[in-house]
């Protein structure tokens, strides 16, 4: 980027303007990523807050957020371009009789007004520069994580019809990945790095604080005992920070101000995404894990 990039307080600032509670650590590694103008990998367990953080800075920069989901089998046609093949065949039909030549033909339907744009063109084709989201990027295939690279390296995409057309505004990208796979180090060199972790008890109590102010302060200290209590044990599916605030929500609809077994056990869905992992809750019992709570 340029040294007219946002200092490392107005990111801080800024963030918690935003509701997203930023460490010193993150908020200095979105710093010399706007500085240096490089990609960020977050790397974290599901549920952290990893895709947030491009939301978020998406909003604090007034700019679009371009999002690529990825995933198995994801190709260069759903994630770069295609061919508006429809539009094509109308444009050949209607030039049937058009007296240009077969190459002239060819070259019109693929000018620029046939190419469907797809997320990875959208972001190096716009009037300012985006943020771009490559999510879970460990779920596409390395063939397409190899494609990536001439894209994060060089800020181009190569369009055999076309050419390389290059990034009239260079995007800021945000890769983010669960870690169901190692990533290559070629990804990896053009990328700055940071993990995210799941928040400790303080900051968690924190985020939900941010996000309902109104919360009686026993129940929101408690509910977030009890959800870093359930992390350490062996689930299916660790609830994360968007679970720890769906449960807040969920207690404070019922009515709840306190943490109670029979509130607990009426908004479990809302906290735990899996049927075993609620029945092996109730097995061990809520009354015991509340006593937890207490003594801890």
């Amino acid at each position: 980027m340029s040294n007219n990039a946002p200092g490392l307080e107005a990111i801080k600032a800024r963030f918690d303007e935003l509701g997203y509670v930023v460490d010193e650590e993150l908020a200095t590694i979105l710093f010399l990523m706007l500085r240096l103008g490089k990609p960020l990998l977050l790397e974290g367990n599901p549920g952290v807050g990893k895709t947030e953080v491009a939301n978020v800075l998406a909003a604090f920069l007034d700019t679009e957020l371009i999002r690529l989901q990825c995933y198995e089998g994801l190709d260069v046609h759903s994630a770069v371009y295609e061919w508006n093949y429809q539009k094509q065949l109308l444009s050949i039909k209607i030039q049937e009789n058009s007296g240009r030549s077969e190459a002239e033909k060819e070259h019109h339907i693929f000018g620029e007004g046939f190419l469907l744009k797809r997320p990875l063109l959208q972001s190096i084709t716009g009037e300012k520069p985006p943020v771009l989201l490559i999510d879970e990027i460990d779920r596409a295939d390395e063939e397409f994580e190899a494609f990536l690279l001439e894209l994060l390296s060089a800020f181009q995409i190569s369009i055999p019809e076309l050419g390389t057309i290059k990034a009239s505004n260079r995007p800021l990208v945000i890769l983010t990945s669960n870690r169901t796979r190692e990533l290559s180090d070629a990804l990896k060199r053009r990328c700055l790095y940071h993990w995210v972790n799941f928040p400790d008890m303080e900051k968690e109590l924190q985020i939900v604080r941010k996000h309902l102010p109104g919360i009686e302060q026993a129940l929101a200290r408690n509910l977030v005992q009890m959800v870093q209590l359930l992390r350490n044990k062996k689930l299916d599916k660790t609830p994360g920070i968007a679970e720890t605030l769906d449960w807040a929500r969920g207690l404070e609809a019922l009515g709840y101000k306190t943490l109670e077994k029979e509130g607990v056990e009426k908004s479990l869905g809302c906290l735990l995404k899996s049927a075993g992992d609620i029945e092996k809750i109730r097995s061990e019992g809520v009354g015991n894990l509340l006593a937890e709570v207490e003594n801890g």
